[in-house]
């Protein structure tokens, strides 16, 4: 079974072009409540191809982004190349590389769940200066809200390897409150959209981590369903994909 750091390595392409990135209001959130400013550092934990670590660039901040697949790592350094503020670095989140008591915020896009949380929280508290704060987010499809994004989440059930049983999944707030334990979380959702024509659409489904490559069993049956679902919804030759977009946040 392929290494949880080395799944993305065949989607990194895909990933760049069509996931999302993240509202504006999780900066907002911190900036209230818990004094984001731009002169506090940064440490996006599985930064990947940048999306998280790009917000808190735009608002000034020194990020350090540690990801430990190169070809993420390398697209991330690409697409954020233009921050002189930026500083890249191969490490995990059990093994950042950063020094102690170094970091403000600690963050964390729609990657904890690939983390051994014991080891984490041990290595957020070894970076983390006294009173620094840990956010993990995640763009959550809504599956509720969206009838596209239900239909969505059908066909990747059906043809999704491995997703059933993805550590996606299994998040919750029982599990997040187990990792911030004693600190109180604090939590806040937010919509979030993207808008997708057919090649876009397909990219979105070609990005994640358990879909079917060109040449398994089933991969054409899932892009005919796929189209199928495009042709269902989309408007103009454009669909709208509806996300959630869920914060968990605490001192750590």
């Amino acid at each position: 079974m392929t290494k949880p750091t080395e799944r993305f390595t065949e989607t990194v392409q895909d990933y760049v072009k069509y996931r999302p990135s993240y509202p504006k209001a999780v900066l907002d959130t911190l900036i209230d409540e818990c004094g984001l400013n731009k002169d506090k550092v940064i440490a996006d934990i599985g930064s990947g191809t940048g999306l998280l670590a790009q917000l808190f660039l735009d608002n000034g901040n020194t990020v350090y982004g540690v990801e430990p697949n190169q070809a993420m790592r390398e697209a991330g350094e690409a697409y954020l190349q233009r921050y002189t503020h930026f500083y890249s670095r191969a490490g995990s989140a059990e093994a950042t590389g950063l020094a102690d008591k170094s970091i403000d915020f600690i963050t964390v896009g729609t990657a904890f769940h690939w983390f051994d949380p014991e080891k984490t929280k041990q290595e957020f508290q070894r970076i983390a200066k006294s009173n620094a704060w840990v956010l993990l987010v995640w763009n959550v499809r809504s599956t509720e809200k969206s009838a596209l994004v239900s239909d969505y989440e059908g066909l990747i059930r059906q043809y999704g390897k491995d997703y059933s049983t993805s550590n996606a999944k299994k998040m919750d707030k029982v599990a997040m409150d187990r990792f911030f334990k004693p600190q109180s979380i604090r939590t806040a959702s937010f919509e979030n959209t993207q808008q997708f024509d057919w090649q876009g659409f397909k990219g979105r489904l070609l990005s994640t981590s358990y879909s079917l490559r060109a040449g398994d069993l089933g991969y054409e049956a899932m892009l005919a369903g796929l189209k199928t679902i495009f042709a269902r919804y989309q408007k103009g030759g454009i669909v709208t994909f509806l996300y959630d977009t869920k914060l968990y946040y605490s001192p750590i």
